[in-house]
Formats: C-alpha cells, sequence, structure tokens
C-alpha cells in the first residue's frame, strides 16, 4: 500500500488538492471588470471554506490518469467548484431552504441581502463556464457538456426541483435516490469523469470512474443525512436539525439510523469496487471514499 492511500483522515488525503483547488480559484474566479461589490461576494461565496471535496476529485482523478500539470484539468476543477458554490448560495436562499450558516459563516442572503446573493450565485455558475470554455478545442467543449448535463435541468437542477417538492416523485427509498442521484451525485460523477476526460482516459475507464462517482455521491448525501440528525453546528459548519424541521425527506426518516448507516457502508463498498476496477491509479479514489464514509463533519 502506498504512502498516499495509508492516509489516515480526509482532512490528510484532500490537503494538497484542496491547497491548489484555492489557489486556482484566487487566479480564476473574478474577472477583472467585474463590479468590486460583486467581486467581494463571490469571493466570499466562493472562498475561505470547504473541504474542497468536488475540485480535489477532479485533480485526484485527472492525476491518476495524467500528470499535475494538467491545465484543463485545473479549469475543470474551478468550474465544477464554482458551480458548486453557486448552488449552495441558491440553495441556502429564503424561497429554498432559508437556511442562516453555511460553513460556520452567516449565508450570502445574510451577509449582503438576497439581490447580491441571487446574483453572486448567477456569476459563479456562468463563471464556471467561461474558465472551461477559455481551454478551447474540443475536450473543452465536451467538459462544458458534462457539466452543464450534471449541473442543469435533467442534474442538479432536477434534484433541487424534487427535493422542494415542485415535482412528483415516487414515495419511500425510491424517490430519495431519485433526489439525491441527481441534486448531489451528478456533480460528484462529474468531477471524476472530468479529472479522467481532461487526461484522455479511455471508454472503460470513463464508465469505472462514473459507477465510482455516483456510488460516493450517494453514500455522501447518506452521511450527511446521518450528520444531520446527529452532529452538532461546530462539527458540521450548518444549522443540524434543519431538514427534520423543515420536512425535508431524509434516509434517516424513511429508514432509521442503523439502516441508513449500514447502506452508507454499502455505498462505500460499491465506490470502493469500481476504484479497484482501475487497479493501481484507483487506489486514492479507494481510500477516499473509506475516509468519506467514515466522516464526522
Amino acid at each position: 500500500m502506498t504512502q498516499e492511500t495509508q492516509c489516515n483522515s480526509l482532512a490528510e488525503l484532500l490537503a494538497p488538492y484542496a491547497r491548489e483547488a484555492n489557489r486556482l480559484l484566487e487566479q480564476w474566479l473574478v474577472e477583472p471588470a467585474s463590479p468590486a461589490a460583486l467581486a467581494e461576494a463571490m469571493r466570499y461565496c466562493a472562498l475561505d471554506g470547504g473541504k474542497r471535496l468536488r475540485p480535489s476529485l477532479v485533480l485526484l482523478t485527472g492525476e491518476a490518469f495524467g500528470d499535475k500539470a494538467n491545465e484543463l484539468a485545473a479549469r475543470a476543477a474551478v468550474a465544477v467548484e464554482l458551480v458548486h458554490c453557486y448552488s449552495l448560495v441558491h440553495d441556502d436562499l429564503p424561497a429554498m431552504d432559508d437556511d442562516k450558516l453555511r460553513r460556520g459563516r452567516p449565508t450570502a442572503h445574510v451577509k449582503f441581502g438576497q439581490a447580491m446573493a441571487i446574483l453572486a450565485g448567477d456569476a459563479l455558475l456562468t463563471r464556471a463556464f467561461a474558465v472551461l470554455g477559455e481551454a478551447g478545442g474540443e475536450q473543452a467543449a465536451a467538459l462544458v457538456a458534462e457539466l452543464a448535463h450534471a449541473a442543469g435541468p435533467a442534474g442538479m437542477v432536477a434534484g433541487q426541483v424534487a427535493d422542494m417538492d415542485l415535482c412528483e416523485v415516487p414515495g419511500g427509498v425510491e424517490g430519495l435516490r431519485y433526489i439525491h442521484l441527481n441534486k448531489t451525485a451528478a456533480l460528484i460523477r462529474a468531477a471524476v469523469r472530468m479529472g479522467a476526460m481532461a487526461a484522455g482516459a479511455d471508454k472503460p475507464a470513463l464508465d469505472a470512474v462514473g459507477r465510482y462517482g455516483r456510488a460516493l455521491g450517494l453514500a455522501f448525501q447518506l452521511v450527511d443525512d446521518l450528520l444531520d440528525v446527529t452532529g452538532s453546528a461546530e462539527q458540521i459548519g450548518k444549522t443540524p436539525g434543519k431538514d427534520l424541521a423543515a420536512g425535508k425527506r431524509t434516509y434517516v426518516e424513511h429508514l432509521g439510523l442503523d439502516r441508513a448507516r449500514a447502506l452508507a457502508d454499502e455505498l462505500t463498498g460499491e465506490a470502493a469496487a469500481a476504484a479497484d476496477a482501475l487497479g493501481p491509479r484507483g487506489g486514492k479514489l479507494r481510500r477516499l471514499a473509506e475516509l468519506l464514509g467514515q466522516r464526522s463533519h
């Protein structure tokens, strides 16, 4: 087992990728012509917080299939994180989840007002596709399409609509699976696929990382549901019990704590098996899945 796959904590494994993601975000986040007030809000929403899981997945997967100096993977990492940050800003709005705390700080609409929060989210979303598109070429176009599909009306936004009970969704665990396959897993799956695509991975490898990302995203959401019940605001960086208070459907509500924990373990095993299918290059991905399944925040 390599030194990298012996990491004992999620923070240890993600640290070098998170640092690089922060550096890249600083480089590409704001266009020089942006109004100062908007730039401040964008920086508040995108910098100084979060695990940087999604951009780390892009960079880690790109490294597994190529090298650390891949500019296309770097741009993809920034784009994925900007889309993720925009989604959090809009999720927290009074018309959506109406949350006051994100990453241990006041949410964007609390800090800047609703109008600026909406516009900052819009700016983060559109900036993501500019960062990718500016690379030019067929690979960049394919990455734009991958991200747009994962984040759009057949992906993350579909999951958000279902989560807000704005469309018909099957009851029970089947409906929850639909919500979280789209709202959470779609972007995580896109992150690993985009890292592999940027490095020129072949179709069998893309299929394997896609299976990995799908299972990892569902496991990640399940653990989130567990932490919403068992964690504190200091641990999870947002208001605990919020989903239950808002009447949101969760795995814990439908399955109970023990069965939800068992399902999270099962999905973590699926992700690990998909990583194993990649051979030695899947070592870090497997360890990441294991550590995500054990996280306490």
